[in-house]
């Protein structure tokens, strides 16, 4: 085994191969080890998410370092048949590579049985291994932009199929109308981690219809106080602390960018911190309150105005809570440091949560629906705590000067030359419009070259991961980032400078400032 550091309060354990990576995973999961929180497997590595608290990074090496690789990954009894039309766009393609026909890549693909080694990229997404072994193709030179849903695919030796319309490199061979993901179901992944897979070729059979539950919405306010959304500004979403622990269905946390931020907002309007409050982007927002609310803004700087039902303005402070009366309009305008505001209401939203949060996750699109002009937000009644006093906000970045992040290097380093690792934290980088709350995509004079350019198995990334793909140009993965990438991380964003990070807008600079050398971590 290898220990790579990821961050302060995770690590990457890599080993040869992906029995080995799954005999470590039963291992550790017939023997927990105290102050692990997560496990994220993959092709030949596992993700270690730990309590800094309660176990040290190299503690926890020296303990998974003496585990047995012998134990044998249990594969459930659950056998899953997936019907396929077999008429994908890189049938043709896959044929040619394994100097095959097309109908001998069907029996191939047909004639094996899979298992679910682990899961990943999105959620419902499964790696399954097992297959016939002359079934193994190079991903596609240029991933496609949009993949339709239900595509049955092939990259290296794993198949998988796409749950949902998505960006992928995989090569394409059929479809299927089976869905992988589906929230009307207890749980929402049809393939988890040791089910077992048979693809059945259905080519040329009427599909049967895909089924799909919608994304929770906000409930709509009955006789209560209520808060009507006049406008959402460019994006506002429930967010609260996240949806932990649902790694095994491809799923990750997401939750609220700057965590800090929506804890004062909750602590400001008497709430436990952890509800769900409004993620506003960019200002442009304004809320109408139906009956009395009180309420509290935390996160970017910037104007805040109510104006009653008579047509007369002021002034609101933020970081501390206020009361609209019966009419009230709200308005929050664009920041003048920060990004996103975070608007609590006393007694919380009376939103259903999905997977047991409320955090709208964009990319792997779970949770609320965005909200929308003329959506009326229920309001809980007020049970228990006390409108919380005034509080001092922490300093905010702007876009007149360089936003400096602590990083932790690692992983993946080593796979860079000395003069890129020397040039990702002396150069500036500016944050493109292209970020959002999957990353931000940032953009230096020079890219960072890489010193290794063989291709990199999918392995789990962590919160703060700066990845970094063929352009040189990093990406800074926020909270709705996938599971798993198959691009180097050069450093992970330290986690006392996360919610730094969820609040640098657009066209801002960043400075990384590396806090120690990368070194395997020794057991």
């Amino acid at each position: 085994m290898r220990f790579l550091p990821v961050n302060l309060d995770a690590l990457l354990v890599e080993l040869d191969d992906l029995p080995q990576t799954l005999a470590l995973l039963a291992a550790l999961q017939a023997e927990p080890l105290p102050g692990v929180l997560e496990l994220v497997p993959a092709a030949r590595t596992i993700l270690v998410r730990f309590r800094p608290s309660a176990v040290s990074a190299q503690a926890l090496a020296t303990a998974i370092a003496g585990r047995r690789l012998d134990r044998a990954a249990e594969r459930a009894g659950t056998l899953v048949e997936i019907a396929v039309d077999y008429r994908g766009e890189d049938l043709d393609a896959v044929a040619h590579l394994l100097g095959a026909s097309r109908e001998e890549v069907i029996a191939w693909h047909t004639g094996s049985e899979y298992t679910v080694a682990f899961t990943g990229f999105a959620p419902g997404f499964a790696y399954l291994s097992g297959g016939d072994p002359r079934l193994v193709v190079p991903r596609r030179k240029t991933p496609r932009t949009q993949v339709p849903a239900g595509s049955v695919a092939l990259a290296g030796d794993f198949s998988a199929v796409y749950p949902q319309q998505s960006p992928g490199g995989w090569q394409l061979i059929g479809i299927t109308a089976t869905p992988m993901w589906d929230l009307a179901r207890p749980v929402p992944a049809l393939l988890q981690p040791g089910f077992r897979v048979r693809f059945v070729d259905a080519t040329g059979r009427p599909a049967l219809p895909r089924s799909s539950a919608p994304a929770a919405a906000p409930t709509v306010a009955g006789d209560g106080p209520a808060l009507e959304i006049v406008r959402p500004g460019l994006q506002a979403l429930f967010q609260d602390l996240g949806r932990h622990g649902q790694a095994g269905q491809g799923v990750s946390a997401s939750g609220a960018l700057d965590q800090g931020a929506l804890r004062a907002a909750n602590r400001l309007a008497g709430n436990a911190p952890g509800m769900a409050a409004l993620e506003i982007v960019d200002g442009g927002f304004a809320l109408r309150s139906q009956g009395d609310t009180v309420l509290a803004v935390a996160g970017a700087e910037g104007p805040l105005t109510r104006t009653d039902a008579t047509g007369r303005r002021w002034p609101l402070p933020r970081h501390a809570a206020f009361a609209l009366a019966d009419g009230d309009l709200l308005e929050i305008g664009a920041p003048e440091a920060g990004l996103r505001t975070y608007l609590a209401v006393r007694g919380g939203f009376d939103v259903a949560p999905v997977l047991g949060s409320c955090a709208t996750d964009t990319l792997a699109r779970v949770g609320p629906e965005p909200l929308r002009a003329g959506d009326r937000l229920a309001v809980r009644p007020t049970v228990q705590g006390v409108v919380g006093a005034p509080e001092l906000p922490p300093a905010l970045p702007t876009l007149h000067e360089t936003v400096v992040l602590d990083v932790v290097p690692g992983p993946r380093t080593d796979w860079f030359t000395d003069e890129a690792i020397a040039l990702f934290a002396a150069q500036t980088w500016s944050v493109t419009p292209q970020s959002n709350r999957v990353g931000l995509r940032l953009a230096g004079a020079q890219p960072l070259a890489r010193s290794r350019h063989d291709e990199l198995p999918s392995e789990g990334t962590a919160l703060g991961a700066v990845q970094v793909p063929a352009s040189g140009q990093p990406v800074l993965f926020l909270a709705d980032h996938p599971l798993t990438g198959g691009y180097p991380v050069i450093a992970a964003v330290a986690p006392h400078h996360l919610d730094l990070a969820g609040q640098i807008p657009i066209g801002a600079r960043i400075r990384f400032n590396p806090i120690r050398a990368f070194a395997p971590i020794e057991p």
